[in-house]
């Protein structure tokens, strides 16, 4: 799949996309306790998106890190459309 054919309230998503930018991760409340969240910019031959790196992913991945996202899906956030791993989704790198 394609950056470019995402659309909002997709589920089952499968993408291979580069890391272009990673905003400097933030501490935000959740329903489950205190998380630190930073944005990340992907992009592939057809277009860029964002998606959140949660915890542990904001130190495994970074700028110019080739991922795969697969059972992810899409939301929108503040009118954005994003591309979410969640919990049953898995994201893993690729190569840099």
């Amino acid at each position: 799949m394609n950056i470019s054919d995402l659309k909002p309230g997709m589920r089952n998503i499968s993408l291979k996309a580069r890391i272009i930018d990673v905003s400097e991760p933030r501490t935000v409340e959740t329903r489950i306790g205190t998380a630190r969240v930073a944005d990340a910019t992907i992009q592939d031959e057809t277009g860029t998106v964002k998606m959140s790196l949660w915890n542990d992913q904001i130190e495994r991945f970074s700028v110019g890190d080739v991922i795969t996202i697969s059972n992810g899906y899409t939301s929108t956030f503040r009118g954005e459309m994003r591309v979410n791993v969640g919990r049953y989704g898995k994201i893993s790198k690729v190569r840099q």
